[in-house]
């Protein structure tokens, strides 16, 4: 493996004229080059304009909705754990979605489940579970825009915070509108969030594909009180150096407070299918702790392939 030399450079002394309205927002921020980052450089790599492609990117948002515009076979794995780190709930089951023009329908081609993992009207009994179903898993038949969009078939509190949480979990890096105490401190290129992170572009290969690498990393040493700002641990973005779309993202996100606490890391891996970036591989394993719940441990992990129109 290649010896990494990192060069560290002030992006406010880099920002050309072009980017005058950004110097700002983005003055004091420190980054790591490694050595092909740096030659590449020289040779018409911009590195502001990397960092302002990673803060303003949706494609990795975008690409889960995508999951609504194309048919596939889906395998999943959802594992409860109770507090013995013993499985007491699970379910795995391998899906077919199919496609009529812009509506979807889904048949379970294979099922087992252990423990309590539905209840007895056959309603998740956890809310990672009933996250996972919301996400992946269609009932009858549901007709979205020509975007993915579909009409709100909810509404409320319960609703507001289930789409809170995947802004949370699935867009990582921005603020999350009307979630108290976390929502502004995972936008870590806010000034006031960006002084806690050590930042730095390298070059790597991720499933076989070149790739230029982002990585935010809370500083090692912060004091408590700035510790306790810290939700993002680490998010690690891969993006295509040929055509900068993002092939793979590796995050870890945590807080706790005397009301609640979570801590999860997920693993996400794309694919391109049908011109649409989508989720091939997502893994996740965390933990939460929400008022008038009880603590939820979970993993799983999801698979979509056999990719159709």
């Amino acid at each position: 493996m290649r010896k990494l030399w990192f060069y560290t450079i002030t992006l406010f002394f880099f920002f050309q004229q072009t980017y005058a309205q950004d110097t700002a927002r983005y003055k004091g921020m420190t980054i790591n080059l490694d050595e092909v980052i740096v030659e590449a450089k020289r040779i018409g790599f911009d590195v502001n304009s990397f960092i302002k492609r990673v803060e303003d990117d949706t494609t990795f948002y975008r690409a889960f909705k995508n999951l609504r515009l194309l048919g596939y076979t889906a395998d999943n794995d959802i594992r409860i754990y109770d507090k013995h780190n013993q499985v007491q709930a699970s379910l795995k089951s391998q899906t077919l979605q199919t496609m009529q023009g812009r509506c979807r329908s889904m048949k379970v081609l294979s099922q087992d489940v252990t423990g309590d993992f539905f209840d007895k009207k056959g309603q998740y009994n956890y809310y990672t579970a009933e996250l996972y179903g919301n996400l992946f898993f269609t009932q009858g038949t549901v007709c979205v825009d020509a975007s993915g969009e579909e009409p709100e078939r909810s509404k409320g509190s319960m609703a507001r915070h289930k789409n809170q949480l995947k802004q949370l979990i699935f867009n990582p890096g921005k603020p999350v509108r009307g979630v108290p105490i976390v929502g502004g401190k995972v936008a870590i290129f806010d000034p006031e969030v960006m002084r806690l992170y050590d930042f730095s572009i390298t070059s790597e290969s991720y499933a076989n594909v070149p790739c230029y690498v982002f990585t935010a990393k809370a500083k090692p040493h912060l004091n408590s009180l700035d510790r306790g700002d810290v939700v993002i641990n680490e998010l690690i973005t891969y993006f295509n150096k040929d055509n900068f779309e993002i092939v793979g993202r590796i995050y870890s996100l945590s807080y706790k407070t005397l009301v609640f606490d979570f801590n999860v890391k997920m693993n996400v891996q794309m694919t391109k299918q049908q011109g649409l970036l989508i989720p091939a591989l997502v893994t996740y394993d965390g933990t939460w702790d929400v008022p008038f719940k009880k603590r939820e441990t979970a993993q799983f992990i999801a698979r979509f392939h056999s990719f159709t129109e």
